[in-house]
């Protein structure tokens, strides 16, 4: 009995993840499904408010695909923003031998951390 259970729970788990959609944000594509977070380009919107986002070129659920030709008219991806942040330290060091030049540079790029609410 137990073992069933489980097994109930487990396919309504998959069956939910199993609706996922492709995004386009911040000049990149992200696959994001329902309760995924995800750190994306920075966004200007304020902590904990719902953001939409309207650039969706793929939603599948299950066995149906849509598909659009860029994106699917009417079709967004509910998000709220959970946090705002700077990423990893990325350094740059240039070099030319024998030419006594020798120049560093680092860099952060800002991020801003979402997570998926609805797909519509």
């Amino acid at each position: 009995m137990f073992r069933t259970m489980v097994c109930g729970i487990l396919t309504i788990i998959l069956m939910e993840l199993s609706m996922y959609a492709v995004v386009k944000t911040g000049g990149k594509q992200y696959k994001v499904a329902v309760g995924e977070k995800l750190k994306v380009e920075q966004i200007p919107a304020e902590l904990d408010s719902q953001i939409e986002l309207t650039e969706v070129l793929m939603i599948a659920d299950g066995e149906s695909v849509k598909v659009g030709a860029p994106f699917i008219e009417g079709a967004k991806v509910t998000a709220k923003v959970v946090a705002h942040g700077r990423g990893e330290k990325v350094r740059i060091f240039k070099m030319r031998r024998r030419k006594h030049y020798q120049k560093r540079q680092g860099h952060r790029q800002n991020f801003t951390q979402i997570e998926i609410v609805a797909i519509a």
